[in-house]
């Protein structure tokens, strides 16, 4: 007979859980939100249907009443039978009703959703590794007394079996070592020291068996197993030594094990730490040999071991690497190296790497007026989408589909693309703009459109660091310097450009007032209002008040920076068409304000907020960055997510009818790891770890780069034509994009 319930695999993926938290736990009492939230358990495949077995309703054997005589025990147990049968049946037609269905349904959500509540909330050793990550600001000791959570006495003699396994071995290690072996059979040698040689040779071969970085991700190992690999680590270190007294082969041995470990763990410190004790030994070696001690094959290393290290590393360079540079330690005959020279290629193959990846970094102090840059190397830009105004500097085509390489924007250092406008900032700190040209937004003193890029300047002269031009109505731009001053110029209508008035600006031109003095760190430029952010934390706006987007509690205009007084610690700003988002220093709080139509605000509901509220969707994440478009917002964590909320293309969902009033994962973006984002008017890009651009949202003009201008596009797509390409930065306008292999300074 068939199952009750059907049957099905759960498989709860540890990536999607802060998508749970965030769902309304609402929605489960109805039956549709049931059925929507099941469905994304089975999109995700977290809950998978198992084949049912073959439905049986054949029932029991009964004989035939009429022939047969039976007995009072016969009849009660074939009506025992029949009475099973009838009830199993009964409760296989009950389970397979929609209310039965419903209820299971809502059972697995229910239990999905307490499973990333629990992970999040009430996981010790996750807030342990949350005290301990970058973001945080703590005292180690505070940190300490949080993260230790009360230990079963299972756990207690777990560690001390470990710990003392570990002392033990150490101990018979150093002792089989240094003690002479005792004679063999037949007055031969004895096999203590190829015991122990073993030993270390097997977890070599343990060690090499593991996928590559299989120990990199140390909040994925237990805290036992982190102060294991430390004790393990120690004791190797000083076996490596020539007077530790190992004999050669088992020094050999730890220090290939020492070596595997460190590439496994994947970080800097650990390849320092191996070149460090092999120096370290080579220079024993090196003592020994001046004084005429030095015994055979001392200071060695196997070639094979080593090389596979060395040839793992070489191939994170790519095919752009110079490989004719690249140098390999000497193979003696018997396949072995020097320790010495091993430590040398290794090094040179880390500083290798690191001047690989920052080819094209300059430092932000580094750049003063009229100086050169440090690093001067030509950066590929690539552009698509709108060029009705010449944004693109792509002659008289009016949409490129998709991404097409600029030699006009070679030597750009940051790019802005605005509203039918492009600002191209350049390594020393000038800068080019192109595009519409109306109410003054180039800065260039006219409202002409512009075909090529032009030079602005600046009165006084000042090198300038980033630039905002806002994505929508009649076009002002604000820019600030490497000294932490603002200039704004463009339209200037409600005040937006911050000179305590409503003229058109149509040079750069300095804001004084309360910005005078201040060391500004980001500005914003939205539709009718902007807002800076100073070193201190401090947000000011100003510009148009309605619906509360200033965030001084009423509808009124300021046409001078004001100080938002409900809030501090700011580190990043973003306005929208009608709403502002400000980010904290640490990446701890979001707040929104202005208006909340559609939910574009985030806090559930569609009302306007005249001061900064805190968007609670997102508390408990480390935010790091916030994008505010026309009728949505975008987060980025600092696990590479992506949350959108409002209404539109631009959730990503799959729809372009729908509508999030809390901050929701793009489910499409769940395995990427998503290191920038950037919104336009109505589109957004996202750039991956792995230099890969995504795109969605409205495509009208060609601007997701999908090879044609049909759409939206309503989940993240891979933008065509860029692969093989590095891209380190991207810049959304309002219907044209930008994405450049610069890396950003910041």
């Amino acid at each position: 007979m068939a199952l009750m319930i059907p049957p099905v695999k759960l498989k709860w993926l540890e990536h999607l859980n802060s998508s749970w938290i965030t769902e309304d736990s609402e929605s489960i009492a109805t039956r549709d939100g049931v059925s929507v939230l099941y469905s994304k358990l089975l999109a995700n495949k977290e809950v998978v249907l198992l084949p049912q077995q073959v439905l049986c309703l054949k029932g029991p054997q009964l004989p035939d009443f009429e022939r047969e005589s039976l007995s009072s025990d016969e009849q009660e147990h074939y009506l025992d039978a029949l009475l099973s049968s009838q009830l199993a049946l009964a409760k296989m037609v009950c389970s397979d009703s929609p209310f039965a269905a419903a209820l299971r349904k809502r059972v697995l959500v229910l239990q999905r959703i307490f499973y990333a509540l629990s992970n999040k909330y009430h996981d010790k050793g996750k807030v342990k590794q949350q005290q301990h990550s970058p973001e945080s600001n703590s005292s180690s000791a505070d940190l300490h007394s949080v993260s230790e959570r009360p230990r079963s006495s299972t756990d207690a003699l777990i560690e001390m079996g470990v710990r003392t396994g570990l002392s033990l071995l150490f101990a018979l290690l150093r002792q089989s070592w240094m003690m002479p072996p005792p004679p063999g059979p037949g007055g031969g040698p004895g096999g203590s020291i190829n015991l122990c040689n073993d030993v270390i040779h097997t977890a070599i071969d343990v060690v090499s068996s593991l996928p590559p970085l299989s120990l990199a991700n140390e909040s994925k190992i237990p805290p036992m197993g982190l102060d294991c690999l430390a004790q393990v680590t120690t004791f190797l270190k000083g076996v490596t030594m020539p007077n530790s007294g190992a004999d050669i082969l088992g020094r050999r041995l730890a220090s290939e094990l020492l070596l595997g470990l460190a590439s496994q763990r994947g970080s800097l410190r650990y390849l320092l730490e191996w070149i460090e004790m092999a120096l370290a030994a080579a220079a024993v070696v090196s003592t020994m040999e001046q004084n005429k001690v030095l015994q055979s094959q001392e200071g060695l290393i196997g070639y094979d071991c080593f090389m596979n290290i060395l040839i793992q590393m070489r191939r994170s360079l790519g095919s752009t690497a110079d490989r004719s540079q690249w140098r390999e330690p000497t193979r003696t005959p018997d396949g072995l190296c020097s320790l010495y020279e091993a430590a040398l290629c290794l090094f040179e193959e880390v500083c290798r790497m690191a001047s690989d990846y920052s080819r094209t970094c300059v430092s932000p102090d580094s750049i003063q007026t009229g100086e050169a840059p440090v690093v001067s190397e030509t950066c590929e830009v690539y552009v698509w989408g709108s060029n009705s105004s010449h944004q693109l500097v792509e002659g008289t085509q009016e949409k490129i589909l998709q991404p097409k390489l600029a030699a006009s924007f070679a030597d750009a250092q940051t790019i802005e693309a605005g509203q039918y406008c492009t600002f191209v900032i350049s390594s020393d700190g000038s800068v080019r703009a192109c595009g519409k040209g109306s109410y003054g937004r180039l800065g260039l003193g006219d409202s002409n459109n512009q075909s090529t890029l032009k030079k602005l300047t600046f009165e006084p002269h000042r090198a300038i660091k980033k630039v905002s031009s806002s994505k929508g109505s009649d076009g002002h731009t604000l820019a600030f310097t490497t000294e932490g001053e603002v200039f704004s110029w463009g339209d200037g209508d409600y005040g937006k450009l911050g000179h305590g008035n409503s003229s058109t600006q149509k040079y750069p031109k300095l804001i004084q007032g309360p910005l005078q003095g201040k060391v500004v760190v980001c500005v914003s430029a939205g539709y009718r209002h902007s807002a800076a952010v100073s070193e201190d934390g401090e947000l000011y706006t100003w510009g148009e008040g309605d619906f509360g987007r200033l965030g001084h509690g009423d509808s009124n205009s300021r046409n001078i920076p004001t100080l938002v007084k409900d809030i501090s610690n700011v580190g990043e700003v973003s306005c929208g068409s009608s709403h502002t988002i400000a980010l904290s220093k640490d990446g701890r709080t979001v707040w929104s304000f202005g208006g909340g139509d559609n939910g574009k605000l985030g806090h559930g509901d569609t009302n306007r907020v005249y001061k900064p509220k805190v968007v609670e969707a997102l508390q408990g994440m480390f935010i790091r960055k916030v994008c505010a478009g026309s009728q949505s917002s975008l987060s980025l964590t600092s696990t590479g997510q992506v949350y959108a909320w409002g209404c539109g293309a631009c959730l990503g969902c799959g729809s372009s009818e729908a509508t999030a009033l809390r901050p929701k994962l793009i489910e499409e973006l769940a395995t990427t790891r998503v290191v920038d984002i950037s919104i336009g008017d109505s589109h957004c890009l996202a750039l991956s770890h792995d230099n890969e651009v995504y795109a969605w949202g409205n495509n009208s003009m060609g601007q997701c780069g999908q090879g044609n201008s049909t759409g939206p596009i309503t989940k993240p797509k891979k933008v065509v034509g860029l692969d093989g390409v590095a891209i380190q930065q991207i810049s959304a306008g309002t219907s044209h994009s930008l994405a450049w292999t610069a890396l950003p300074r910041d």
